[in-house]
């Protein structure tokens, strides 16, 4: 019973860690890549789709990407999407090639950048902070139902705060290497 807990647990952390690392994927460093444009939709036939599942994303070079539409009807749909994201780009279109190339990141806009990745991490963190709350709780009506000792509660409480530290870990190694990655010229 108290391993099923933990293992939930453990579980749900996992998922809101990589969460956090896909999040942290989508907040450009000023260097091209492709799932740059996974969370920008582009209406598909009538259905809001991902760039990537409506054309091929690839990289030409360190600062520009190349966008192929598999559909020659779709490439003004996909320019207009990308001009009205929230990343500030603007492709070049010839036929049904787009290049988009990514302009250098200011010193003023890389620290807006990493502010936003620190208000990632922390949501993340809270996500962790509010399974171990639920965790414990779990626990603690165990305990009052009699179904397991006191030392029991206390050794499940101890497994669940190592797990909570060790997933709080991992967000701050992440938050630190994007840190790293957006800083750097």
């Amino acid at each position: 019973m108290i391993q099923d807990i933990i293992k939930d647990a453990g579980t749900r952390m996992d998922k809101t860690v990589a969460s956090f690392k896909v999040d942290l994927m989508k907040i450009r460093t000023g260097r091209a890549h492709p799932s740059l444009l996974d969370h920008v939709q582009v209406d598909y036939y009538g259905t809001m789709t991902p760039i990537p599942k409506a054309a091929n994303v690839t990289i030409e070079d360190a600062r520009t990407l190349m966008v192929s539409a598999w559909d020659k009807t779709m490439v003004a749909a996909i320019e207009r999407a990308i001009l009205e994201s929230d990343l500030g780009l603007n492709p070049n279109t010839a036929g049904t090639v787009m290049r988009i190339p990514l302009p250098p990141l200011t010193e003023e806009r890389r620290r807006d950048l990493v502010k936003v990745c620190k208000s990632e991490a922390e949501q993340a963190k809270v996500a962790i902070r509010n399974i171990r709350r639920e965790a414990i709780s779990d626990l603690k009506d165990l305990l009052k139902e009699k179904e397991i000792a006191e030392d029991d509660e206390r050794r499940g409480l101890d497994e669940v705060q190592k797990l909570t530290d060790a997933h709080i870990k991992k967000i701050d190694e992440a938050l630190a290497a994007k840190e790293q990655e957006i800083l750097s010229v």
